[in-house]
């Protein structure tokens, strides 16, 4: 790999993480899919310690990220 492959890999990564992040901000503003309290996240309040957990928008996540990514580098 040249540098100009690093350079522009890391340029489209920064723009695709920019859009996600711009996309999630929407739909928390709309009342859309609100990431990080889906149904199967674990939250645990105490009256000193709380646990957030978000293990259900992990799983969601690593989906999405691999169906762009297998769409993007399929040969």
């Amino acid at each position: 790999m040249q540098t100009n492959d690093i350079a522009r890999f890391l340029i489209i990564t920064g723009i695709i993480i920019a859009a996600a992040g711009a996309i999630m901000l929407l739909l928390s503003k709309f009342g859309g899919i609100n990431l990080g309290r889906l149904p199967g996240d674990i939250n645990i309040r105490r009256e000193n310690f709380s646990f957030h957990f978000p293990i259900v928008t992990s799983i969601v996540i690593s989906v999405v990220i691999t169906i762009i990514l297998n769409l993007f580098f399929r040969k």
